[in-house]
């Protein structure tokens, strides 16, 4: 029973995939905030563009 626990400590696979998991989802956050600005801006960018558009048959 002490060979099996001590197999159990010296086992390093689970903590790779943790550790693989926690990159993998703090580069999902990263891509998700930047694509949330990314939004924001391109939104902005469009609604001068649109107001633009909109007052150029006026001059």
């Amino acid at each position: 029973m002490l060979d099996v626990f001590a197999r159990f400590l010296h086992n390093r696979c689970g903590a790779t995939a943790i550790e693989y998991t926690l990159i993998a989802s703090i580069l999902s956050i990263a891509i998700l905030a930047g694509a949330n600005v990314l939004g924001s801006s391109v939104q902005t960018l469009y609604g001068s563009l649109a107001d633009k558009v909109a007052q150029a048959p006026n001059r």
